[in-house]
């Protein structure tokens, strides 16, 4: 066992061990590091204070949208078009910093952008998509209901044609901007043919939301802390028919869009996991303990090479994925398999960070903590670790076992 300190040149600033940035194009590495500049520089700082006291950093704002991101793959419209492989940078990075304003990028640009940009006309499009782009107005996405949350192909929330009205009625839980978006897309389902169908419901001009539209923040969150979502309550709420996305006939409509934006959660937790990296190498050479540097034990070297093994493995499937989601060739158990792997590393990774910087760990200064938590979210989200499994494991054995035998 050693315990002679280490040279500095140890850490590895940027974990890319097998170089897979290096197959980036010109763009995407502009991208990147203008993502990760902006992250370093202007969310790091601040963000354990917004984080703590449980409220979206809005002085963000102007900086995201000068950014040149928000829209990711959207073509037009102000938005930039990127490759499959550029949003997902866009998600590694600002997970590197924080998963909240990860977060609010994804509902914002991918989710909701992404509905209006595939389910919309081009009337609809004009009308949202360019103000949108510029951060003029936020969106939100309003799909889970308290009881249907990954069974989202059950949702209640009814939608009754009234004239030139629709009439919806339900309830929509942990809708991220649920609370404060100028723009949300809402799925409910049409009680004629009993299809669901999406709506674009607008804040009126005075900044309030039209009558039957209740949002009240969720509070108490251990994780996630610095996005906020909501739980609505929706009775009554009329929509005009020139609010409905009309290429939205079906839940089919609903998977087109959950298609093109699948893969972001799994590029989030990347980012987690490259940061929980950083985090214990950096601090396994600057502690000192028992006469010299964490880094020169056997046993953290070990916990090290193992991080830096599953990090690899992460990187490897991201890359992997991106290049068939551009193909068209990822199916939806490919998709399930990566974000299974992802989170699970990544979660494993930063309990591991976590345990290896002691006590210092529990400090949000050391920003561990914050990386952790989010972990245990977005192994929740976009479908939790269990039914990521059950569809991985249905593709395996040609048999479904997401409802419980009957006897």
């Amino acid at each position: 066992m050693s315990t002679q300190p280490l040279p500095t040149t140890a850490v590895i600033d940027h974990p890319d061990f097998f170089d897979l940035d290096s197959s980036l194009t010109e763009d995407e590495r502009a991208l990147r590091d203008k993502v990760r500049a902006f992250g370093q520089q202007q969310v790091e700082p601040i963000i354990n204070e917004w984080w703590e006291k449980a409220e979206f950093p809005t002085p963000l704002i102007p900086g995201l949208a000068e950014l040149g991101i928000i829209g990711t793959f959207i073509p037009g419209y102000g938005c930039p078009g990127l490759s499959r492989k550029g949003a997902g940078m866009v998600a590694r990075e600002m997970g590197r910093i924080d998963g909240s304003v990860n977060t609010f990028l994804g509902v914002h640009s991918n989710l909701c952008m992404g509905s209006i940009y595939m389910l919309g006309n081009e009337e609809q499009r004009q009308r949202w998509l360019p103000p949108m782009s510029r951060l003029e107005k936020t969106g939100a996405f309003a799909l889970t209901e308290p009881d249907h949350g990954s069974d989202s192909v059950s949702l209640e929330t009814s939608a009754r044609r009234d004239g030139e009205h629709w009439i919806l009625n339900g309830h929509k839980r942990w809708i991220g901007n649920g609370h404060a978006a100028d723009v949300v897309v809402i799925y409910a389902r049409d009680e004629a043919d009993a299809q669901v169908k999406a709506f674009v419901l607008e804040k009126n001009e005075d900044g309030t939301y039209p009558e039957g539209y209740r949002p009240e923040v969720i509070t108490g969150k251990f994780g996630k802390r610095a996005i906020l979502q909501a739980d609505i309550v929706i009775e009554g709420l009329r929509i005009p028919e020139e609010n409905r996305l009309e290429q939205c006939e079906s839940f089919a409509g609903v998977n087109r869009v959950l298609k093109a934006t699948r893969g972001g959660a799994s590029w989030e937790a990347l980012g987690h996991g490259m940061a929980a990296f950083e985090i214990a190498s950096r601090y396994a050479l600057e502690r000192e303990q028992f006469g010299g540097p964490l880094a020169g034990y056997q046993l953290v070297q070990e916990k090290l090479a193992t991080m830096l093994s599953d990090l690899t493995t992460m990187q490897l499937m991201c890359n992997r994925m991106a290049e068939m989601a551009e193909a068209d060739t990822l199916t939806a158990a490919q998709a399930s398999l990566v974000k299974m792997t992802t989170s699970r590393k990544a979660l494993a990774m930063c309990r591991e960070a976590r345990d290896m910087l002691g006590g210092n760990g529990m400090l949000l200064e050391r920003h561990i903590g914050r990386h952790l938590t989010d972990m245990e979210v977005i192994s929740t989200y976009e479908g939790t670790d269990s039914m990521q499994a059950l569809i991985v494991g249905r593709e395996i054995t040609g048999i479904s076992a997401f409802t419980r035998s009957r006897r």
